[in-house]
């Protein structure tokens, strides 16, 4: 007996109405970088499902290694005990970020981490004696839906409800390349507040439309954050693993960021999963027999061993020559896709880094804009999954999807383009 006609009776659906105006698509099962639905229909996923998966539907590695895991442990409690998975995975990670990270403490997804990373900067300073408390996030900013992390996020249709509850953040303008030096200035008469803390997501912000800014900028702001003692928090929930072309974000700057928050990659789309990292100056702050400066975090499914597992197979996949050729080409392909863009049409904004390529319509900007659904179904109807952020289409695909698809995906928005009627730009 099946209940898929009662779903909208039963379900409340993220980010959704509950006058849902397009129906919820029933999945039957989903392979490579195809979901497959029960209809007989099958549906190119050019989003990685919201961004997490990396390696494509129904991998057998990351399969295998859950059922492995769950054969021998499924859970435990993490406060007075520990497991292989999650040393391994710790030791490994620690080497893979190379951003001179000591320690790892595991949560249960991106927001989760990124409280988890705010607690330990505002803590800190308590520990070390200091009275430091506000922290400066960039405009655009979104670091996820707890308290935390929508207080560190830019006010927005997210969580303008509750508004008056969080904290009081300082945000200092988005590093467009004309704005980098009011930003840089805006952030230096900020420091004599003496902040306690920077969050950012390096170098492309995701829900703000994939907003690309340089590295060269981000440097220097760590710099004069760090000069002025200032904790500097990466959020690569969205960055890491490949995304950006490199391993991490991170990776492409000088600067190091003292904590780092990982999740939607971190277990190749599998399973919910969060990681904080800290580096030696955090942890001082917090190795002292003190029970005061302990940090009382914790989750029921800490360090989870199925998630670690799962973890540590999707990193394999990772280093593995196969998968660091697919992301070169995949970000070859989507530089040349934007090019193609920026010389053709008279667009607000195309901006590439890695293998995620991002356009902005120039109509109706925001979120909420009346075009935003009409190019959903759009793609729909053509069988691709793409979520436009409001006025901005963007393609983030599994590093599993062939050239052929990818170029499917280049060929149905150019001809969205051009059958929507968006200007060319002149002939010269």
């Amino acid at each position: 007996m099946s209940n898929w006609e009662h779903n909208d009776e039963l379900i409340w659906h993220p980010y959704s109405s509950l006058m849902p105006v397009f129906p919820n698509l029933p999945v039957a099962g989903a392979k490579g970088a195809y979901i497959h639905l029960t209809d007989g229909r099958t549906i190119l996923d050019g989003v990685s499902s919201w961004w997490v998966n990396l390696h494509g539907h129904g991998h057998p590695v990351l399969a295998e290694a859950i059922y492995q895991q769950a054969l021998q442990l499924e859970h435990v409690i993490f406060a007075g005990f520990t497991h292989q998975p999650a040393t391994d995975l710790a030791a490994q990670l620690i080497d893979y970020t190379a951003c001179s990270f000591t320690k790892i403490f595991y949560s249960d997804n991106g927001s989760t981490a990124i409280e988890v990373a705010l607690k330990m900067a505002l803590q800190y300073w308590v520990n070390t004696g200091q009275s430091r408390h506000k922290i400066i996030a960039l405009e655009g900013a979104f670091h996820g839906d707890t308290f935390g992390a929508m207080s560190v996020s830019s006010r927005s249709v997210f969580n303008k409800t509750f508004d008056s509850l969080m904290w009081e953040v300082d945000f200092i303008p988005f590093p467009f390349t004309e704005e980098e030096e009011n930003c840089l200035k805006r952030f230096k008469e900020l420091l004599a507040q003496r902040p306690a803390a920077l969050i950012v997501e390096p170098l492309l912000q995701g829900t703000a439309g994939m907003r690309v800014y340089s590295p060269e900028f981000l440097d220097r702001l760590f710099a004069m954050a760090k000069q002025a003692g200032v904790i500097c928090i990466a959020d690569e929930v969205l960055t890491g693993f490949g995304r950006t072309g490199k391993p991490f974000a991170s990776h492409y700057l000088k600067e190091k960021p003292d904590l780092m928050c990982l999740s939607k990659g971190l277990t190749g789309g599998t399973m919910p999963f969060g990681v904080t990292l800290a580096n030696q100056k955090i942890v001082k702050a917090f190795d002292d027999p003190d029970p005061d400066k302990i940090l009382y975090h914790g989750h029921s499914y800490t360090a989870n061993p199925l998630a670690c597992a799962v973890a540590l197979a999707s990193l394999k996949l990772l280093k593995d020559l196969s998968c660091t050729t697919a992301i070169s080409a995949i970000s070859d392909a989507q530089g040349e896709f934007a090019q193609r863009l920026k010389e053709r049409f008279a667009l607000k904004r195309v901006d590439h880094m890695g293998t995620i390529v991002s356009l902005e319509l120039p109509i109706d900007p925001g979120y909420l804009s009346g075009i935003r659904n009409e190019l959903y179904a759009f793609f729909l109807d053509h069988g691709v999954l793409l979520r436009p952020l409001g006025n901005v289409v963007y393609i983030l695909p599994p590093y599993c999807i062939e050239m052929k698809d990818l170029v499917r995906i280049h060929k149905l928005i150019i001809e969205l383009l051009e059958t929507k009627g968006f200007p060319l730009k002149p002939i010269a």
